[in-house]
C-alpha cells in the first residue's frame, strides 16, 4: 500500500468526495521523501528564472526511490502535488524529476525534456532495476 490512509479519509472516500487537503496531507505523511522533493523543486522553480528545476541526485535508499515512483506513477497523487505547488511535473528516470511552470507543456524546453530522445540519453546501467 502506498498511502497510510486514516479511517476518516477512507470513510470519506467510501461516502463520495474526498477533501483535497486531507488527501494531500495523507500524501505528505505517507510519502515524505517524494513530497519534500517536489516541495523543494517547486521552491527552486519559483525563486529563480530558469524554465524548470530538476533533481538529479539518486534517492538515499530503495524506500525513498519507491516513494518517488509511487507518487509519480499515480495520476491522483501527482495531480494533487501539481495543483498544490502550482507546477507541472515531468519524470525521466527513477530519480530525475523536474518541476515546470504551469502551461509549460507547449514549450520547447518541456517537450525536449519529455522526449523519447531525452529519455534514452538519461539511461544508464545502474537504472536498470529502479
Amino acid at each position: 500500500m502506498s498511502l497510510d490512509v486514516s479511517p476518516q479519509l477512507l470513510a470519506q472516500a467510501e461516502a463520495g468526495d474526498v477533501d483535497p487537503a486531507a488527501f494531500l496531507d495523507t500524501v505528505r505523511t505517507s510519502l515524505p521523501y517524494a513530497y519534500a522533493m517536489v516541495a523543494d523543486l517547486a521552491q527552486d522553480l519559483k525563486s529563480g528564472t530558469a524554465e524548470f528545476a530538476d533533481n538529479q541526485v539518486p534517492p538515499p535508499s530503495e524506500a525513498e526511490r519507491g516513494q518517488l515512483l509511487r507518487a509519480l506513477a499515480s495520476d491522483a497523487i501527482r495531480g494533487s502535488l501539481e495543483r498544490h505547488f502550482e507546477i507541472k511535473l515531468a519524470f525521466q528516470n527513477c530519480h530525475r524529476v523536474a518541476a515546470f511552470r504551469p502551461g509549460a507543456e507547449s514549450t520547447r524546453t518541456y517537450t525536449k525534456f519529455t522526449s523519447q530522445r531525452a529519455q534514452l540519453l538519461n539511461q544508464s546501467p545502474e537504472f536498470r532495476d529502479c
